[in-house]
């Protein structure tokens, strides 16, 4: 079962591009089927640079003239280069045939960003497009539903399917959304494979990790912390290493999209925290994968960190794809008062607080009061996202 990638029509679309397409994202993240659908209408070959035999072949016919290394290859109209990050010669290779103007259009995959845009990409500046392939969108996981119809207003989706809606949401906040994961009867076993065999290859590989055993003792920390801020010399303490160190770790696991970070926002630097951070994960299967907690039901003790987890992710997936057009933060200052999350951008600027329950009274007047903090300071309204309205928002975000 394949289902509709919006980052289809966006690489369809710089086809027509003469630079090279850069795709990057987590592995398993549908990459490479996303191509391969792309590939029924072109005529294509794929080499992947984790095989050894094509990564020799690749090194081979570089010593070639570009037009003899292509029709070495077939005479392709799209040549594919799969884990491109595991050849750092890639980028020079792909700079000369580009820079001879051949025929052949390039599209360089990544399931990490480690190499590929230190070295590769850094070799193809000014020749390249970079498109960021996320987990799926619950839009794409929705759309793929039997009992789904795309002119479904939000409000008439939540009157007439409030059940199978309320159900999907719940998978996709314990399960997460890798393509495998949406399609498979077996999510748990996959998501644990997933976290021990796929998912940081590239970071155990790297020349800074000094023990994978230490990597995989932070990333339970942080699945522990989600919604939290997080203090790395508390980390550091814990594991035993240097608060630079935890720096490096922390920064390899974003660069391999395993999890990512939101900063505090701040106009005021005086009144509000802006050394803080927050660290998310992109898919939430993954963070209960390593925590090895697929716990269904509502009253787990880390529900309403998991539901903030979600949403966040979704729109930062979402801003992602898009190329990053908006910058997303937490918002609190020194008195308290909080947000879980401000958008800003060129055109944008929204604040949303993000709750799992129905809000209580206690819990009103407290919101009330953050919200109040923040409309005053910056005249723009929090808007509170609930389990009730969640549809509203990430289906138009």
């Amino acid at each position: 079962m394949y289902i509709n990638r919006i980052a289809e029509n966006k690489v369809k679309e710089l086809l027509d591009n003469p630079k090279v397409i850069i795709v990057l994202g987590a592995r398993q993240v549908g990459k490479t089927t996303l191509i391969k659908r792309i590939l029924q209408e072109h005529q294509g070959f794929i080499l992947n640079l984790d095989i050894e035999v094509d990564k020799d072949r690749l090194l081979t016919v570089s010593h070639m003239a570009p037009s003899d290394a292509m029709k070495n290859l077939g005479g392709p109209s799209l040549l594919i280069i799969d884990e491109a990050q595991r050849l750092p010669e890639t980028g020079r290779i792909v700079k000369g045939w580009f820079d001879s103007n051949i025929n052949t259009k390039i599209i360089l995959l990544g399931s990490s960003s480690l190499n590929l845009l230190d070295q590769s990409a850094e070799s193809l500046t000014g020749r390249n497009i970079k498109l960021y392939l996320p987990p799926l969108l619950f839009s794409e996981i929705l759309s793929a539903q039997s009992w789904y119809s795309k002119e479904m207003t939000p409000k008439l989706l939540k009157e007439n399917m409030s059940n199978q809606l309320s159900s999907l949401i719940k998978e996709q906040m314990f399960f997460g959304s890798y393509p495998e994961a949406v399609i498979t009867s077996q999510k748990e076993q996959y998501l644990l494979n997933l976290v021990s065999d796929y998912l940081l290859k590239d970071v155990f590989q790297s020349t800074l990790i000094k023990s994978s055993d230490t990597v995989k003792k932070l990333l339970m920390l942080l699945a522990y912390q989600i919604g939290s801020e997080v203090s790395l010399t508390e980390l550091a303490n814990n594991l035993q290493i240097s608060r630079v160190t935890v720096e490096k770790y922390i920064d390899l696991l974003e660069r391999s999209f395993v999890i990512f970070r939101l900063p505090a926002f701040s106009n005021n630097q005086r009144k509000e925290i802006v050394k803080s951070t927050k660290i998310f994960f992109w898919d939430t299967g993954v963070r209960n994968a390593l925590l090895k907690d697929f716990n269904f039901s509502n009253l787990r003790s880390d529900i309403g960190s998991l539901w903030e987890n979600w949403v966040i992710a979704e729109f930062a997936k979402k801003n992602l794809l898009e190329g990053q057009p908006n910058n997303l933060f937490f918002w609190r200052t020194r008195s308290g008062s909080e947000v879980d999350l401000v958008i800003k951008g060129s055109n944008i600027f929204k604040a949303f607080e993000i709750k799992w329950s129905k809000p209580r009274l206690t819990w009103s007047k407290t919101k009330a009061v953050n919200g109040k903090a923040f409309t005053n300071r910056y005249d723009t309204k929090v808007e509170v996202i609930s389990k009730e309205n969640v549809v509203n928002y990430i289906l138009s975000a």
